[in-house]
């Protein structure tokens, strides 16, 4: 194990709880590969898997919110039956100015912004919250959207900006969002970019090769907050739900959201490599949404063309009489609250019309992931992180996993009980894999008990049975937000897509 202290907590960090326990940040970059397995690691498991999150360097005196943290990348690369596992900070512009000063320079999401100046503006791009694999390195991203960085999915090492076609660069304050799709099979990047200036959504299709194949403006009413895209094999759908930005608070510099229950949801269905006047839009009941599973094409029973969309919005509160509970929603979306549905949308692209329901509201599940080569093909697995019901406001509690049988509709949850902090975690396919679910589910947890962060390596095709093999770190893995699973056969530089 090599550690590199980079630097020292700072003692007023004590009482803030978003800076304690699983959420505390570590000060060391290190790599390890001597490490302690409770079980065995399957010898067909081969590949990387590398999670994003917020570790700060430097905490601003006064509120800190779970989403300020600089990013940290946390990989554990498999290779038949041998682990090692590295982490390192994203190096991104606002981190390395902070080194400089020695000290946090920029404001929280809690914290009032200079006067006149947006909050988009004003905050760090943290690069903190997603990371996917496109073109040969790991892409590292923010949920406001802003540059893109480039890391060796090797060392983690941060190697500069996403580079950009001078369009991109023109985009004057709509920056790429952190939730973008890569299609395995083509190896293509797809993405959206969003933010406070008309035309309020850009959309864009990045080439296996890194080159930027479509632009294209997508007209929105005004300001939005989407949070992810889906794609299918030939259409990309983008969200535009009715939660904003409350203005007049955006002009003070501050955060408040509004909800709209007399708005319309609305998803723009475009042609992966369309022109914005082939844009169609499909209204939807009001409701917000952080996170897609999967969409496809299908065939209905009149030949029809519809396009399906799995997901897990929010629950949407009633009051007494049946009309939503906005304050409610309003108080869950703004404090992390956990208290989510499993969702489908049927867009027919033949008759213009949405068909939407529920598929479950008895477990309570976020953060999906899926086989990715089935990314934007008809997938019938999707393993999703358990949220717990007890929590303490802004502090969400990651309780389990579930395995979503789309095809049965029904679900296979597991988790060991109090004291186990789950992360989300992907699916990585079996060496020469012989179905969708061949494979295994890996991810962080965060083990109360011993104190200690383990990866588990989970048999997707017996769940239930919990982890076949557990590897202890030898330093934590704080809480964090999303991962990917790249296969061996691509850190090897083999093909860009595979069929399943």
């Amino acid at each position: 194990m090599t550690p590199a202290t980079l630097v020292q907590p700072q003692p007023y960090l004590i009482d803030n709880p978003n800076l304690q326990g699983g959420f505390a940040p570590v000060d060391r970059e290190i790599v390890a590969d001597r490490l302690e397995v409770i079980g065995e690691i399957p010898t067909d498991l081969n590949g990387l898997y590398v999670r994003n999150g917020p570790v700060p360097q430097h905490v601003r005196p006064g509120k800190y919110h779970w989403y300020d943290g600089d990013g940290m990348l946390h990989g554990v690369r498999f290779d038949r039956g041998r682990v090692v596992y590295r982490n390192r900070w994203v190096e991104t512009e606002g981190l390395l100015g902070d080194r400089a000063q020695g000290e946090n320079r920029w404001p929280g999401i809690k914290q009032k912004m200079p006067e006149g100046v947006l909050p988009d503006d004003a905050m760090k791009n943290t690069s903190n919250t997603d990371v996917k694999f496109h073109n040969g390195r790991l892409l590292s991203m923010w949920y406001r959207g802003g540059s893109v960085y480039q890391v060796d999915p090797d060392t983690l090492a941060t190697v500069g900006k996403l580079e950009q076609d001078p369009r991109l660069a023109a985009l004057q304050g709509l920056q790429i969002s952190a939730h973008s799709r890569v299609d395995e099979r083509t190896g293509e990047y797809m993405f959206f970019a969003y933010g406070n200036r008309h035309p309020y959504m850009h959309y864009g299709v990045l080439a296996a090769d890194g080159s930027l194949k479509t632009l294209i403006p997508v007209e929105l009413p005004g300001p939005r907050l989407p949070h992810d895209m889906a794609i299918t094999e030939h259409y990309s759908i983008l969200h535009d739900f009715p939660l904003v930005n409350n203005p007049e608070a955006l002009k003070a510099g501050r955060y408040s959201l509004d909800f709209h229950p007399e708005w319309r949801s609305r998803f723009a269905i475009v042609p992966r490599n369309g022109t914005a006047d082939q844009i169609r839009w499909f209204d939807a009941d009001p409701r917000y949404m952080l996170h897609v599973v999967n969409a496809w094409e299908e065939t209905n029973a009149r030949g029809e063309t519809e396009v399906v969309m799995v997901g897990t919005p929010y629950s949407m509160p009633k009051q007494y009489d049946g009309s939503l509970d906005v304050k409610r929603l309003l108080f869950t979306i703004g404090t992390q609250g956990t208290d989510y549905e499993l969702y489908m949308w049927r867009f027919n692209l033949a008759t213009g019309r949405t068909h939407e329901g529920v598929v479950d509201d008895i477990l309570n599940t976020e953060f999906p992931m899926i086989n990715g080569l089935y990314q934007g093909r008809k997938n019938r697995f999707s393993y999703n992180v358990l949220m717990g019901r007890t929590r303490t406001v802004e502090q969400p509690r990651f309780a389990g996993m579930a395995k979503y049988d789309l095809e049965r509709g029904s679900a296979v949850a597991f988790h060991p009980g109090e004291g186990f902090w789950f992360s989300e975690a992907p699916f990585a396919p079996a060496d020469h894999a012989k179905a969708e679910d061949d494979g295994y589910v890996v991810g962080f947890v965060w083990n109360e008990q011993e104190a200690r962060s383990e990866v588990w390596v989970t048999d997707a095709r017996h769940f239930a049975d919990g982890p076949v093999a557990r590897i202890v770190l030898p330093q934590r893995v704080p809480h964090g937000f999303h991962s990917t699973w790249v296969r061996g056969e691509l850190l090897a530089g083999g093909s860009k897509g595979a069929h399943a």
